[in-house]
């Protein structure tokens, strides 16, 4: 759990396994994230030029096949100031109520104003962060042979270095893509009410007979009536989460601290064909006051792996009910994930840090190396409100 101190994780070899399952050139495979997400603790046809070996030397024509890429999970990021090694968080924990003694004041007696009660004050700390660097070479000369004039090889340089941040923000992507998975996972680790087996409480609710399953919910018979009740489900857990409570949340022994999130606070990140099931067959008639138009919703097409929608496969980490860091015992496999709901604190992701440097002109092999750096926190607080809906 080396991002849990006061360390910088190398992050190149996470990336570059998210990566691959995210672009499917890579199945799922159990992912160890315990490295790298902070949590909350309470202890501190023709010849090819010779440079690039890709690119044909003249064409009449070229077309330079990239665009800008949009990223995703934007819910998950935090202010970009530059943040220190520690962030610290500061909860209150409630206190019982007392006697009034002014309505039992007896004379000879006097009532005591001064009586100490100190607030229950937890603290705690996220610190460490992850680090990786990408680089590409440009060639001054080399590369000249490869297209007919200075408009078709500016079209070029102007393409590498779009796809150059294209690559980075899908870098970007898949370390918030892993966020989730973590919060997936260690919720799952955890258990309890925070994790609604959406199918399973449905078939206790109807009384269905026989039980369906994964597969057989999805016959058109079961498949309408099953997304409206399951839409009124999660719709519930969204409206309990805006009450005063301990419930969705790891409770650290000695600290009772009860939260809520309102729903304009709240971040919704469902599979993207349950979402559009709901918009199909639940929301054409019920979208006019409710929690999705009041809280920040998106559609997740998959949630670790490209060709595994559903599921997640990984080693979380997480806080326990001690206030110890804790990573699984082993890998947590989470299939027919449907969503999650959990509020803007409980996760979040900041990049600092940010730099991106030339090196001098190498005169002698005529190139240049561009660099680019960041550091990113990538934040995880079970102690605030989340729940997991899965399909089973």
């Amino acid at each position: 759990m080396a991002v849990n101190n006061m360390t910088k994780e190398q992050a190149y070899q996470l990336i570059a396994a998210i990566h691959a399952q995210a672009t499917g050139t890579a199945v799922l495979t159990p992912t160890n994230l315990s490295d790298f997400i902070s949590v909350a603790q309470s202890t501190l046809a023709a010849g090819y030029e010779k440079t690039l070996n890709a690119i044909t030397q003249v064409l009449s024509r070229t077309i330079v096949a990239v665009r800008p890429y949009d990223e995703k999970f934007k819910g998950l990021e935090m202010t970009a100031d530059q943040w220190g090694g520690i962030i610290r968080k500061l909860n209150f924990a409630d206190t019982p109520a007392e006697a009034d003694p002014s309505h039992a004041t007896v004379n000879g007696a006097a009532v005591d104003q001064f009586v100490v009660k100190k607030p229950v004050i937890l603290e705690t700390r996220y610190v460490g962060s992850d680090v990786w660097m990408g680089s590409y070479t440009i060639y001054r000369e080399q590369l000249k042979t490869a297209f007919e004039n200075e408009g078709n090889f500016g079209a070029f340089m102007t393409g590498l270095m779009t796809h150059f941040l294209n690559e980075r923000t899908q870098w970007f992507e898949n370390l918030k893509r892993s966020l989730l998975a973590n919060m997936i996972a260690a919720k799952y680790d955890i258990g309890g009410a925070s994790v609604i087996h959406l199918l399973t409480e449905y078939n206790a609710a109807t009384g269905i007979t026989p039980a369906l399953t994964a597969t057989t919910v999805m016959q058109p018979a079961n498949y309408g009536p099953f997304m409206k009740w399951a839409y009124a489900r999660v719709s519930e857990v969204s409206r309990l989460m805006t009450e005063r409570s301990q419930l969705f949340q790891q409770v650290i022994t000695g600290y009772p601290i009860f939260r809520h999130t309102p729903m304009r606070d709240q971040r919704v990140y469902m599979a993207a064909n349950f979402l559009e099931a709901m918009d199909a067959r639940v929301l054409a008639d019920t979208y006019h006051d409710n929690f999705l138009r009041y809280a920040d919703v998106e559609g997740v097409s998959f949630w670790q792996s490209i060709d595994s929608p559903l599921s997640v496969s990984a080693t979380p980490v997480y806080v326990d009910n001690t206030g110890a860091v804790k990573a699984a015992a082993a890998n947590v496999a989470v299939s027919n994930v449907l969503g999650i709901i959990f509020d803007r604190d409980a996760l979040g992701y900041n990049v600092y840090n940010e730099a991106l440097e030339t090196s001098p002109y190498n005169a002698k092999g005529q190139y240049y190396n561009i660099f680019s750096h960041a550091d990113v926190q990538l934040q995880s607080d079970v102690t605030e409100k989340a729940a997991i809906f899965l399909l089973d």
